[in-house]
């Protein structure tokens, strides 16, 4: 039986109805595309009619492989979500088993990854925004913010041991503490950030150039957004303050004194505009947050997911099968469902997790705002120039690793 429905939706790739446009493929192997995003583009001229927005090439099978590791060693899976503000990622997963295990991190801990979301927000909005204007021809600026970031990159390295995929969380705390030195060495990082980001407002915020390419362009309503699951600084530029760091405050964020920038048109220079803003609240946060850092321990006394200290290991038998068993069966989370989010760099990050109350999940799922917003990029491309396609996409910043699925 021939079964037709009612006004169906064509898609971009299959015939044209007119004989005067053409069909563009743009990715998935394009430098604009940052990555697996295929775009199927049917253009009258120069123009944008229709947009279909695939962004399912990057195969990695993450939350289907949570399913055969144990609940710490998901952790370096995690990172590899937004793999550019990846301590995000960390903590709002170990939060979310922590809340299964009903347990209640050290105040030194929560000081401590409040201040790290934050400084990785830093991290990924600098990496946004340069790109974006790098993508626009504006090379200086690109080169400022790079350098800025850098900076990041290796403190955190400093930290972390690792360059971008950090896997410095732990379940009930962190993998390690400070090193000596590396609060004076924040300071000096954002006193040139300081600097560096006043040169690019210089730069840009004006620009002639700059503005036609942005303003008025990339436009989505506030309906629009909230129609399509939108948060983070896409939703925020529509002029919507949702930010769950306010609306269901979580770690340290109660006890902040910062704003939630919003925009008006929720166009490409909103979005530009939000992030820039953002930058500067999160450098103001981590300045507070440092000078309320408490001194004490990093890791929760609990035997059900601290691995006991070195020096007991090989020396006492009880710390030894403490050792064993969580390395080789993993923490034994009681049997429950939880979702926990945190507000990422992009957006609601959250994790759904389902435990049977052994030591490996039963189900993970990750609420990733890059696949949300996906869904709704459409709506930013049509209408506009087919060369409005990159600085658009700049301004949305989808990261491959949470398109994943």
């Amino acid at each position: 039986m021939d079964l037709k429905l009612p006004n169906p939706v064509r898609p971009a790739f299959t015939k044209t109805e007119r004989e005067d446009t053409t069909i563009v493929n743009i990715g998935p192997s394009h430098p604009a595309t940052h990555g697996t995003i295929q775009i199927i583009a049917e253009i009258d001229g120069e123009r944008v009619l229709r947009a279909d927005v695939h962004a399912g090439y990057l195969h990695r099978g993450f939350e289907k492989e949570c399913e055969s590791h144990t609940w710490h060693n998901l952790i370096p899976y995690v990172d590899r979500l937004n793999y550019v503000s990846a301590l995000i990622n960390n903590f709002a997963y170990c939060e979310a088993v922590e809340k299964l295990m009903g347990i209640e991190i050290t105040p030194r801990t929560k000081y401590l990854r409040t201040l790290l979301s934050e400084y990785s927000r830093l991290v990924d909005h600098l990496t946004c925004v340069a790109a974006a204007l790098m993508e626009l021809g504006a090379m200086t600026a690109f080169l400022y913010l790079v350098t800025i970031r850098d900076y990041m990159y290796e403190h955190l390295a400093d930290l972390t041991g690792a360059r971008v995929t950090y896997s410095y969380g732990r379940i009930g705390g962190l993998a390690r503490d400070l090193p000596e030195g590396w609060l004076k060495r924040l300071e000096e990082i954002l006193a040139q950030s300081d600097d560096f980001l006043g040169r690019v407002h210089g730069l840009v915020d004006r620009n002639r150039i700059f503005i036609d390419r942005m303003r008025d362009v990339g436009c989505i309503s506030t309906a629009e957004a909230i129609s399509y699951g939108y948060t983070g600084p896409i939703l925020r530029s529509t002029g919507v303050p949702r930010d769950l760091r306010k609306d269901t405050p979580y770690l340290a964020y109660p006890e902040l004194d910062f704003e939630v920038p919003t925009g008006i048109k929720g166009d490409n220079y909103d979005r530009y505009y939000v992030r820039m803003r953002e930058i500067d609240e999160s450098i103001h946060m981590i300045r507070q947050l440092v000078d309320m850092l408490p001194a004490g321990p990093i890791n929760v006394d609990d035997r059900r997911c601290t691995l006991p200290p070195k020096p007991l290991v090989y020396g006492e038998i009880e710390s030894l099968i403490n050792h064993f068993k969580l390395i080789m069966e993993g923490p034994q989370v009681p049997a429950g469902d939880v979702y926990s989010a945190h507000e990422g760099a992009n957006g609601e990050l959250g994790f759904y997790l389902v435990s049977t109350g052994s030591g490996t999940p039963y189900k993970v799922h990750c609420r990733a705002p890059s696949f949300v917003h996906m869904g709704g990029a459409h709506l930013m491309l049509e209408g506009y120039q087919l060369a409005d396609i990159v600085p658009t996409f700049g301004s949305i910043n989808m990261i491959g690793g949470e398109c994943d699925r």
